[in-house]
């Protein structure tokens, strides 16, 4: 045989990148609702970028979800889920009868006693639905009719990092799709302008565990579906403003030249990788006009910044991230993820849980209520909760005004509003000690099944083909909670 050596022989990859254009062409095309045109139209703005076909499953309650994460763990029997037994029998040894031989962090492993720590917080019975809420929380024991408690979540991690990533991305191990990136690769995007995954992180809260990236990550989801994190200052999104001498038209030029290329390679390669950096590339562009907008606070009013509270007015402080949260939300943003760290109160607990309360309550209370006002509240998700609770003795010493809580996987408290669930409504009961679930335990595989049910997803169809294996967001477990919902 002769020829050219240069391009004699040809290797496994070259040949299945040259000819492999045929019926998985086809596929391809299908994979990106229609095809490159349609694929193409939508990255340059002319449509909302579509969902899956055949998403949603079934007619959605919610359309998108503003989640109010809770970093650290929130202690469960201080804020929502009311044990007096723990204040009766302060100072005593926790019954062995009641730990059962489970599991301790190495924190308090090694500690002589394990000594019951009643909370130092009075709690009172609000609303219509009678809710014990903790005195800590004026704000949101004024709307415990619009929420849903859930009291019996409970989760197999028992320290921060996989306790978080599991909540938020259905494992405890890092490198899984995120949350929000599964819906925006599900259910796409309502919004031509905007991502369809945001972030929001507070600049006023106690920075006690990390928050990384990866937890909004799209892990083996094409790149588009990551969440984009907005920041407060002088550039919200890093990277997006045009350098200096480098006009919008002249950009616009040059994505167009690059699009032209880009769909070269596409055809050369089908790579769907290529896709998503076009896409990403005009969600950028467009971005330079709607990201100023959405974080131009000048128009509210001031009855407004009074409903959220005096920190309103501060960038990147939570009550300024809940007020963004909502603007996002009239803007069909699909998912919008709040961090709030500095729930880790091992020590000193009734001092550090206090001032974070003083910095979530009325925020959180003000969002439900400003979502309601303006009809937003039916369709949209609120979710308010940590990675997992307290525990019922003390870590440490415990005196008459100070202890601390270590981490309890067994059973934690987290709350919804709107989106079809239940308000004014708990679900699920613990021991005397908020140690162990009593009745109806529901695990995070659940809730996530169930948050997704309400947007209209069949958590078991919502899959993706990865090295050989189907994953999802729920793994291979997970059943709705119809009790807490409306179908």
């Amino acid at each position: 045989m002769t020829g050219d050596p240069l391009n004699f022989g040809m290797t496994r990859r070259d040949f299945f990148g040259r000819f492999g254009l045929g019926l998985g062409g086809v596929a391809m095309a299908q994979l990106f609702n229609g095809g490159t045109a349609t694929a193409h139209a939508a990255a340059r703005g002319a449509l909302a970028r579509p969902g899956l076909p055949g998403f949603p499953n079934f007619a959605p309650r919610a359309r998108r979800i503003i989640y109010l994460f809770m970093s650290g763990g929130p202690s469960q029997m201080d804020l929502f889920d009311y044990k007096p037994m723990l204040n009766t029998m302060n100072g005593q040894e926790l019954p062995p009868s009641v730990r059962a031989g489970q599991r301790l962090t190495t924190m308090s492993a090694n500690q002589s006693s394990l000594p019951l720590a009643g909370s130092l917080f009075k709690f009172a019975q609000h609303g219509r639905c009678g809710a014990w809420v903790s005195e800590l929380l004026p704000h949101t024991a004024k709307v415990v009719d619009d929420l849903c408690f859930i009291k019996s979540l409970h989760t197999e991690a028992i320290n921060h990092d996989p306790a978080i990533t599991f909540l938020q991305t259905g494992s405890q191990q890092a490198g899984r799709p995120s949350f929000g990136s599964w819906l925006s690769y599900g259910l796409g995007s309502m919004n031509e302008n905007l991502p369809s995954f945001v972030v929001l992180i507070s600049r006023n809260a106690t920075s006690d565990q990390p928050l990384y990236a990866r937890l909004w990550g799209n892990g083996f989801l094409p790149s588009l579906h990551q969440g984009v994190q907005f920041r407060a200052g002088r550039d919200p999104v890093l990277y997006l403003n045009n350098p200096a001498g480098i006009t919008a038209g002249s950009r616009r030029q040059q994505l167009d030249r690059l699009a032209e290329l880009q769909d070269l390679q596409f055809h050369s390669l089908g790579d769907a990788d290529i896709q998503s950096r076009v896409a990403q590339y005009e969600m950028a562009y467009r971005m330079q006009t709607s990201v100023p907008d959405v974080m131009d606070v000048s128009g509210e009013s001031e009855s407004t910044f009074a409903l959220y509270g005096p920190d309103a007015k501060q960038p990147g402080t939570f009550a300024a991230n809940c007020l963004l949260a909502r603007r996002l939300a009239e803007r069909n943003v699909r998912f919008i993820q709040l961090y709030h760290q500095g729930w880790d109160h091992h020590g000193g607990l009734p001092n550090g849980i206090r001032n974070e309360c003083k910095k979530t309550d009325q925020p959180c209370a003000a969002l439900i209520t400003d979502l309601k006002a303006r009809g937003l509240l039916d369709d949209t998700l609120v979710v308010w909760g940590g990675e997992f609770g307290r525990t019922a003795y003390s870590q440490g010493k415990l005196t008459a005004t100070d202890y601390g809580r270590d981490h309890h996987p067994r059973c934690f408290t987290m709350w919804m509003a709107g989106g079809g669930f239940k308000p004014g409504f708990s679900f699920g009961e613990t021991d005397d000690f908020s140690y162990n679930t009593t009745v109806d335990p529901v695990h995070v595989h659940d809730f996530q099944a169930t948050v997704l049910r309400q947007l209209g997803v069949d958590h078991e169809q919502l899959v993706f083909k990865h090295q050989g294996r189907r994953y999802r967001l729920t793994d291979v477990s997970g059943q709705v909670v119809k009790s807490v919902v409306n179908l």
